[in-house]
């Protein structure tokens, strides 16, 4: 009887391994190192032998997106002419083959926060999007929603202990490796080496191709006046020395760190973060030093996306720790920050407060993003100093307003009225917490463009049917 249920201990066991490998092995734990195995080392062109028509592949984003494996599995795709091949992935640097036209029915991809190389393909109905808050993406992976056949991914060397970075980005990386039956990477030596979560020992992987090619780079655009205006209504009277901030990458964001040189004590805990920081870093303006014993003296971040002069400074750095996003963005955390300040952009504010981030009117954009995990955290955070700040400009390149009486048709709301508290253009700032439907109205027509302020009050006496007043 006793010898029955070890056999029966060991089909369960058995039943938890990926795939068809022949290790034995209770954990899925990919920093715990499997003895006895190794990757195939391989060229990218034989990386893709396990990959058949109907599975489904993650693929790791911004930075990390592994480009030259990607390439690899579209032309093994077309060549062997697989069918329903899903490609789920975040934001993806570079161009995603795997979506042109000439691969429809062959590979379909699934965005969880779109990027500009999937945009046309979502508009014309050949790829997918799934709404989805940033800090849930994970739990697609652990609830079985979503259960990959290949895990594509993008990581350094392995150390002398056999041990591998995910570098720049582990946000939902490790959740989908861990349910992934087969892992294939592209070992780069230009990959950062980062702390957090970011470990992966070697033996995890099945499938590995050497490379040596620099990382996808975003560099800093010139901030015009309207965003260096921004930057200093944000800068001057909604951060606070001693804040933790939360940021995205592009030239709002920029333009409020710049304006941050004349503070001190400031600290960073955000999904990602770019170059603005570590100019902020070197000037002794962050310190990490006001936030909690966890993470005293360190930033937090989930992926990274910059210049090389970014990816230099994580590099084996260990005031930098890369963590997984279902905690960097889970609320309570935010929240836990001292005087949590959330930046974050949109695409169009109506009058009552709603904020338009991933789509223009029916097409979809972007995505939900970190934006509401950000937004809801400052807003709860338990020191009662945080700051939930929307920062837009007033007006499109068209010259369209970007406040509006009524968002786009078919557009969604992204952050809803209720959980608005700041909203910041070039014209100033309103305060929308606790404020009426006719006092928000009036507070944004305020900062809205000057040229667009008559008419918007106009629209909102038709649709109020009162005057805006405070």
């Amino acid at each position: 009887m006793a010898g029955c249920g070890v056999a029966k201990k060991i089909g369960f066991l058995s039943k938890l391994c990926r795939g068809s490998r022949s290790y034995f092995s209770y954990v899925r734990e990919p920093s715990h190192f499997i003895k006895g195995k190794e990757p195939k080392w391989v060229t990218a062109d034989k990386a893709f032998e396990v990959l058949e028509s109907g599975n489904l592949v993650f693929a790791q984003g911004a930075a990390a997106t592994p480009v030259t494996l990607l390439h690899a599995m579209t032309e093994h795709g077309k060549t062997k002419k697989l069918k329903d091949v899903r490609v789920c992935h975040m934001h993806t640097e570079g161009h995603a083959p795997y979506t042109d036209p000439e691969c429809e029915g062959i590979f379909r991809s699934l965005s969880f926060f779109m990027g500009g190389n999937v945009r046309k393909a979502v508009a014309e109905g050949r790829s997918d999007a799934i709404p989805i808050f940033l800090h849930e993406i994970p739990l697609l992976f652990h609830r079985d929603v979503l259960h990959p056949d290949i895990a594509v991914i993008h990581v350094s060397p392995p150390d002398h202990h056999g041990y591998c970075s995910l570098g720049t980005s582990v946000d939902c990386v490790r959740a989908a490796m861990i349910k992934s039956k087969y892992i294939i990477a592209q070992v780069n030596k230009q990959m950062p080496r980062t702390f957090g979560d970011s470990l992966i020992h070697v033996s995890h992987i099945d499938y590995a191709v050497n490379i040596d090619e620099p990382l996808p780079q975003h560099p800093a655009k010139k901030q015009d006046p309207v965003e260096m205006a921004i930057g200093k209504h944000i800068a001057e009277n909604l951060v606070v020395d001693g804040a933790t901030l939360q940021m995205g990458i592009g030239s709002i964001p920029d333009a409020v760190l710049s304006q941050l040189t004349n503070h001190k004590n400031l600290g960073i805990h955000t999904e990602m973060f770019s170059d603005g920081v570590t100019d902020l870093y070197y000037k002794g303006c962050i310190t990490n030093n006001l936030k909690p014993r966890y993470h005293k003296g360190r930033f937090v971040v989930s992926f990274l996306i910059g210049t090389q002069k970014l990816y230099d400074f994580v590099n084996n750095n260990p005031a930098v720790e890369v963590l997984t996003v279902d905690y960097v963005n889970n609320t309570d955390v935010i929240a836990s920050q001292n005087c949590m300040t959330a930046i974050n952009s949109c695409i169009e504010v109506d009058l009552t407060g709603q904020v338009v981030s991933d789509s223009i009117g029916t097409r979809m954009y972007s995505g939900f993003g970190g934006q509401v995990d950000f937004i809801r955290g400052a807003a709860q955070a338990h020191d009662g100093k945080g700051k939930p700040i929307i920062a837009l400009p007033s007006v499109t390149k068209k010259g369209e307003s970007k406040i509006v009486n009524m968002i786009k048709a078919g557009a969604g709301v992204t952050t809803s009225r209720a959980h608005v508290h700041y909203i910041v253009t070039e014209h100033g700032i309103a305060y929308l917490f606790g404020k009426s439907l006719r006092q928000r109205a009036h507070a944004l027509i305020n900062i809205a463009h000057p040229d667009h302020r008559e008419q918007l009050e106009k629209a909102a006496f038709e649709r109020l049917k009162v005057m805006p007043s405070a």
